[in-house]
């Protein structure tokens, strides 16, 4: 934003008090066009963190906001102006500008996805991850490590605990995280749909207001009513680990895609798929998969993994990154992707992971235990972060 607002009331009166510190959620109504969800933060220092449909984080500056936060409450435009005028000491002409300025800016980026908020906006850019919060963006949760009968032993670390959280109990931490101010949950495992609870699970991450995202084989989902359910439950997004020669895997991929709901596809290169990576991100492709996330198990095939983001990239597949990934993968991350840029860390700042018991680390494999989500409050957890 311009800052008319802040650049007048900074040279000649005492800065307005901050609005209460917390999180607020808007989801927009069934019939609009596109839909969409905006998380608000407010943080103590009257500065906000902005979530546009669980992927677009803007950093705030006070005024903004504060624009922000009405937005979101759905504040009468002439409420808004007359309360901007009061507090900040301007004319009707100069609060009304701005707050249109910033309206309008915000709807852009909602119709518009792929539009990069520094360039075409005009929002202060920011290094992913360089400003400092007060919660992260994200839980990622592993409701189990539990897996299949087919899967490999060593595919989830079960030595790791003792038991897995009930119900009610991740009920418990999710409230916790929502009132922490985390507005994004990822159910992983494990194989978070061997949990019968899951449903449940969804049903109230969506009633507090969190966005809910899965990780799951996909397997379970090629029952129609069971993926019907999930998503009447509220689920908003599926990452489907997929398993190239389990005729099932393609099966629900079919039908998960055909239901309508944005789903990513991870595929784990390996010694035995490696030479398949280009048909199969064709046929993924072909199919209009949303998104994509790569790993190898090994680091000889680190050529093979940097190809095929070029091959996806050529594909039109969008690239995802930090979200969670299975147990003994290793992710493109560790490696240079093709602009040859490091890639910027997450993990303890932007994400945290929790545990099947609760506790809570830095991100999955980052074996520093924090804390107890369903014991310890959260500013114990946050504090025992490692530093940046």
């Amino acid at each position: 934003m311009k800052e008319r607002i802040r650049s007048w009331y900074d040279r000649l009166f005492t800065p307005a008090s901050p609005l209460p510190a917390g999180i607020y959620h808007y989801q927009s109504p069934a019939d609009a066009t596109p839909p969409f969800r905006v998380h608000l933060r407010l943080e103590p220092d009257g500065s906000g963190v902005m979530i546009v449909n669980a992927h677009t984080v803007l950093h705030l500056n006070q005024t903004a906001a504060e624009f922000a936060y009405h937005l979101v409450k759905s504040t009468p435009p002439e409420q808004i102006i007359k309360e901007f005028t009061k507090r900040y000491h301007v004319s009707e002409q100069v609060a009304n500008q701005d707050y249109q300025d910033f309206k309008e800016r915000i709807h852009a980026l909602i119709v518009t996805p792929d539009l990069a908020p520094d360039t075409f906006l005009g929002f202060e850019r920011l290094d992913p991850y360089s400003k400092e919060v007060s919660a992260p963006y994200r839980l990622d949760c592993a409701l189990t490590y539990r897996v299949d009968e087919e899967s490999p032993a060593d595919s989830a670390p079960v030595e790791r605990v003792k038991r897995e959280l009930l119900t009610d109990e991740w009920k418990s931490v999710l409230q916790k995280a929502w009132d922490a101010g985390i507005p994004h949950v990822v159910f992983t495992g494990g194989e978070p749909t061997l949990r019968p609870d899951l449903p449940d699970l969804v049903t109230f991450t969506e009633s507090i207001g969190m966005v809910c995202g899965l990780l799951t084989d996909g397997l379970r989902l090629s029952d129609p009513k069971y993926l019907s359910q999930l998503l009447q439950c509220g689920l908003d997004h599926l990452m489907i680990v997929l398993e190239p020669d389990e005729d099932q895997a393609w099966e629900a991929l079919r039908d998960i895609l055909a239901a309508d709901i944005f789903t990513t596809v991870h595929l784990t290169i390996t010694q035995k798929n490696a030479v398949q990576v280009p048909a199969l991100l064709d046929r993924l492709a072909q199919m209009r998969v949303n998104s994509l996330s790569l790993s190898t198990d090994d680091a000889a095939l680190k050529d093979a993994l940097h190809h095929a983001t070029h091959l996806a990239a050529d594909h039109g597949l969008t690239l995802v990154w930090d979200l969670p990934v299975p147990y003994g993968n290793m992710h493109p991350v560790a490696f240079e992707l093709a602009n040859h840029q490091e890639v910027p860390q997450g993990a303890g700042k932007a994400w945290m992971y929790v545990e099947p018991d609760g506790d809570v680390l830095p991100a999955q494999g980052d074996n520093v235990v924090l804390g107890n989500l369903l014991n310890d409050p959260w500013d114990k957890i946050w504090k025992n972060r490692p530093a940046a």
